[in-house]
């Protein structure tokens, strides 16, 4: 059999490319015929004849390009016409000597040539498609001559292309279980063209691809297995349909299919066979969420697929729930990947848009022939149906999905119209249309959008007239909702919109330019007054703060302006507990007011305590409680806000200091927890308005940490860090706890992984800021970070190793001074890890799956150390940095010799050993180190200090590479005493050779060979080189090394 194939192999020049068909077509034929002979229909190879001549040139045309596909797959099916039917015009010039059989095999005989030609070669794929578009034609052209005589038959009626197609596809079954993994690749591609080329198949061949394909999905070739889910994938879609159709169809054979592939889909490694399922599987209830994960896969073009091609696809986007809606946004517009971020872009403004605004969208997920007109009312339900009040927040989707949307839709920018009429009716949807217009025109090219704003949207003064309408309707809404017992959920949800309503105008209004003097003054009015509302939500006030900031002065006048205004504020919202409590007012001031009802005990629970107001029943007591620490957090609350816009110095501010001692100094010894944080975040942000206050407070800080509970552990953490920021890490030196908090809170893992999150974040801004410059704190913290990266109880942190991942390279590769810092701590931090190893117990975890090898660790922090990669300024980061100074490798080579003469265990000594190997040894570096370290390195060779091979082989190859450093070192040397005024000699009684000297080149040791070569074959010991001696001695002993 392999023989026939060789031989015809030989003699098809005319038909594919032959060059790759002889030889692999022979070893592929004997590949299939170990597999199982039998089943391998090889043609018979008949002498030369017209049908194969007229084949054979068929074929030969079709390589070359596919623009004659069509008129070549006429010109074949006439052949085949001719020898399958019986001619109506009787032409000389066809081959009427040939029948149906002859036909078959011949055309089979071209399409086996196809199956050896390499996946890098053209004219396989031209074959192929030639192939599928030849049965394709050729089935529909013998429909045609059937009639309607079969339409309604049960079977599939047979035909001369139907025994083609199915002689053509068992000729190539075998060849999927072929060795050569290239006629595996293209008897695979040739099946799913034909499955997907095709409308029907018999049902015993459908089964029989079926069972083919499922077993190459799990072929070791990713470029089979992306061809096998193509055919698959249609099948698949082809049975979900017969089993809607059909009451006895396979239900366990279609779910099993369905499994599988789905499967392959999420856990395939390779990115081409999960984006060919991607746009292959067919969409499905059951299908749908799998193949949406697909926007989170490690791939970027599998990323992109989904929003370029499925969700095109897909038809109306309203189809996809809220939720993932939201979630396809998000990860499209916020994804890494430059290109995915542009196909969401241009899903969102193209496609969804469209959705909404009635044009109907082609099913093949091809773009429309024209985009409708701008429609206002479509760009609202978009805005709905993405659930804009929630994803219009800060660091929403929507803010970013319009930016696209304005940038990418000209016509829209130039048909909105905001009107007296659009502002008198804002939704949550318009108004945020105006809102997203001008930030985009602002912040967008560069101010070449500026006079959209200037032409549609109003003027200062009446955008506060608008704005004190839509307050008004939220504090109503808000103070009705306050009143009743129980309201209703649409109710809260109108509350809810208002509230969404007056941020959105705020956003707008903290854009304005206020040179316009009545409408600032009106703008600060209706700011000031609102202010002063109780019931006005948090946000709004933080929002309204900020704008009372931007109107006010920046200068120092203006900043006393603000706080003034702010604080008088506070006073007219603490004035309500007075207000409630007109029968005990004595007429102090509010601040006193507040003083008093935040540092008393404002929860009266037991009897007695209020004396003589007997007539206050319990249950009112405890409203009444209620209701002042409310009071008292809104107070704290605008505090914040007001101290987070401030940027002056506190003392030389009366209002700060009055309200520090007032105010917040109160509220953090109140015995209301809630009073009490809030009141340390003040604090906090006073701290930093003044050193000596942030001095007295660390105590207080430092020990809300050590009794606070989780949340209150990182909001003081965050207050420390921001201190040391602000004013320096002095604090830090002069503080010796302060150091034990960073220290303990990056230990805290396994009991709030929160705070040691939180505390990771903060250390590594105080080491990247260099705030931190002490060596030894540096060091400390350094090395915790460290032992915390490779620390198998953060493999479950991911905030802890994202933050690191990415802190850790950016800091050793900022500056030389810190690579030596990490190499100080390097091996400290190893030996840490080495025992965090060792206390894992085995039967607890898998120590390879939750801990990185202790090599792996070494590794990375040799490369941390490499002086290669250091910035150096002036220079390129990507140019080939060769010589450069690498006293950092010879310092941490030096640590590890002190390591390895120290009494550490063997197995340890086995760890850091390796390292020495991995070092970057540069003729550029300090000539004393590499002179003192080359002498403590053959001193380590001599004394035979390591003992396994891959330690020996280690400390050689640094040996050799120092020893060929000092040799030129000493020809250096050389060179300038000869250029000197006078010549310096040296008697051979000069030069001290303490014994026989033989430098070892470095090849790799084999561990058995280690005792004969260490004790028999070589004398390895070292030679001791005086500084400016035996210059000439090192080159001769060297000269072997070098080669």
């Amino acid at each position: 059999m392999p023989a026939r194939v060789s031989t015809r192999s030989a003699r098809t020049s005319a038909a594919v490319s032959h060059k790759a068909s002889s030889a692999t077509l022979n070893s592929r034929a004997s590949a299939a015929s170990r597999v199982s002979s039998s089943n391998v229909d090889i043609p018979e190879e008949a002498p030369d004849n017209q049908l194969r001549t007229q084949i054979c040139a068929i074929f030969r045309d079709a390589q070359k390009t596919t623009a004659t596909h069509r008129k070549l797959v006429v010109n074949l099916r006439k052949i085949h016409e001719a020898c399958c039917y019986e001619p109506t015009r009787p032409n000389k010039s066809a081959p009427t000597d040939f029948d149906e059989a002859d036909f078959n095999n011949e055309f089979s005989r071209c399409v086996l040539r196809a199956m050896p030609v390499k996946k890098s070669e053209g004219v396989g794929e031209k074959t192929i498609r030639f192939v599928g578009l030849f049965l394709r034609h050729a089935n529909d052209k013998d429909n045609e001559l059937l009639g309607e005589e079969d339409v309604d038959a049960s079977t599939m009626p047979e035909t001369p292309s139907t025994r083609l197609t199915t002689q053509v596809m068992e000729t190539i079954l075998p060849l999927l279980t072929a060795k050569d993994k290239f006629v595996r690749y293209r008897s695979t591609q040739l099946i799913s063209h034909v499955i997907n080329s095709l409308d029907a198949i018999d049902d015993d061949l459908f089964q029989k691809l079926r069972y083919g394909l499922l077993k190459r999905i799990r072929d070791k070739e990713a470029m089979v297995r992306s061809q096998a889910v193509l055919g698959l994938g249609r099948l698949a879609g082809n049975q979900v349909e017969g089993m809607v159709n059909s009451d006895d169809s396979d239900d366990d054979v279609e779910t099993g299919l369905l499994e599988k592939l789905l499967e392959v889909l999420q856990n395939d490694p390779s990115a081409d066979v999960r984006r060919s399922l991607l746009v292959n599987l067919p969409i499905l209830p059951n299908t749908l969420p799998y193949l949406l994960e697909r926007a989170r896969d490690q791939d970027p073009a599998t990323r992109r697929a989904v929003y370029s091609r499925l969700l095109p696809a897909l038809g109306d986007f309203r189809h996809l729930s809220l939720s993932m809606r939201e979630k396809l946004l998000r990860w499209g517009l916020r994804d890494r990947d430059e290109n995915v971020r542009k196909a969401a872009g241009r899903l969102f403004r193209e496609r969804w848009i469209e959705d909404c605004a009635g044009v109907n969208q082609p099913e093949d997920g091809e773009q429309p022939a024209g985009a409708a007109p701008p429609s206002l009312d479509g760009l609202l339900e978009l805005l709905e149906r993405i659930d804009v009040v929630n994803s219009g927040v800060e660091n929403g989707v929507a803010l970013e999905a319009m930016k696209g949307f304005w940038e990418g839709r000209p016509d829209y920018r130039d048909a909105v119209e905001f009107d007296d009429k659009f502002w008198e009716t804002l939704s949550a949807e318009s108004v945020f249309i105006a809102r997203s217009f001008n930030d985009f025109c602002r912040t967008e090219g560069n101010g070449k959008y500026e006079t959209l704003i200037e032409e549609k949207l109003p003027e200062v003064t009446k955008l506060a007239f608008f704005l004190e309408r839509y307050l008004n309707v939220l504090i109503e809404a808000i103070r009705s909702i306050n009143n009743r017992d129980a309201a209703e959920e649409d109710e809260e949800e109108d509350t809810v919109e208002q509230e969404f309503i007056v941020e959105q105008l705020l956003h707008i209004i903290l854009t304005l330019d206020y040179s316009d003097e009545v409408g600032r003054r009106k703008m600060f009015a209706l700011l000031r007054q609102s202010l002063s509302i109780p019931e006005l939500p948090d946000e709004i006030t933080k929002l309204t703060i900020e704008v009372l900031r931007d109107i006010c002065a920046p200068d120092t006048a203006g900043e006393k302006e603000f706080c003034s205004v702010v604080l008088e504020a506070v006073a007219d919202v603490h004035d309500t507990i007075v207000d409630d409590e007109s029968a005990v007012g004595d007429g102090e001031e509010s601040f006193h007011s507040a003083r008093s009802e935040v540092s008393g005990d404002s929860t009266p629970t037991k009897n007695g305590k209020h004396g003589a107001d007997t007539s206050i029943s319990e249950e009112e007591a405890r409203e009444k409680a209620i209701k002042e620490i409310m009071i008292n957090m809104k107070c704290l609350h605008i505090v914040q806000c007001m101290l987070s816009n401030v940027e002056g110095t506190l003392q030389q501010n009366d209002h700060l200091v009055s309200m520090l001692n007032n105010l917040v100094v109160p509220a953090v010894r109140s015995h209301e927890a809630p009073v009490r944080e809030r009141g340390l975040v003040c604090l906090g942000l006073c701290s930093l308005l003044d050193r000596p206050l942030a001095e007295e407070n660390l105590t207080l800080f430092m020990h809300f940490f050590s009794k606070g509970h989780s949340a209150l552990q990182i909001t003081a953490l965050q207050i420390l860090t921001d201190i040391l920021n602000v004013h320096g890490a002095q604090l830090l030196s002069a503080n010796p706890a302060l150091l034990k908090v960073y220290v303990r809170a990056l230990r805290s893992g396994s009991k709030s992984p929160e705070v040691q999150g939180a505390a990771t974040v903060a250390v590594c801004k105080l080491l990247l800021g260099r705030v931190v410059t002490d060596p030894d704190t540096s060091a400390e913290l350094l090395k915790t970070l460290i032992v915390a990266y490779f620390d198998p109880s953060t493999a479950g942190n991911q905030s802890v190793r994202q933050a690191l991942n990415y802190f850790l390279p950016v800091f050793c590769y900022s500056r030389a001074e810190n690579q030596e810092l990490m190499g100080s701590v390097a091996l400290d931090a190893l030996h840490s890890l080495y025992n965090v190893r060792e206390g894992i117990d085995d039967d607890d975890m898998d120590v390879g799956d939750e801990m990185a090898s202790l090599n792996t660790i070494g590794a990375c922090l040799v490369d941390w150390t490499d002086p290669r990669k250091c910035y150096t300024p002036g220079i390129p980061m990507d140019s080939d940095k060769k010589n450069v100074n690498g006293d950092v490798h010879l310092d941490l080579a030096r640590d590890i010799l002190e390591k390895l003469n120290s009494n550490f265990s063997k197995e340890e000594k086995k760890v850091i050993a390796p390292l020495l190997g991995k070092l970057y040894i540069s003729p550029a570096s300090s000539e004393e180190k590499i002179r003192s370290l080359y002498e403590d390195v053959s001193a380590a060779v001599e004394e035979n200090l390591l003992s396994d091979a891959t330690s020996k082989n280690a400390l050689y190859k640094i040996h050799v590479s120092l020893g060929k450093i000092v040799n030129q070192l000493g020809e250096q040397d050389k060179m300038s005493r000869r250029s000197g005024s006078r010549s310096v000699s040296l008697a051979p009684d000069d030069k001290t050779i303490t014994e026989d000297v033989t430098v070892v080149p470095a090849p790799p040791i084999e561990e058995e060979q280690e005792e004969d070569v260490v004790e028999d074959d070589v004398d390895v010991t070292a030679t001791t080189v005086r500084r400016s001696e035996g210059d000439s001695l090192v080159e001769d002993l060297l000269t072997d090394g070098e080669e």
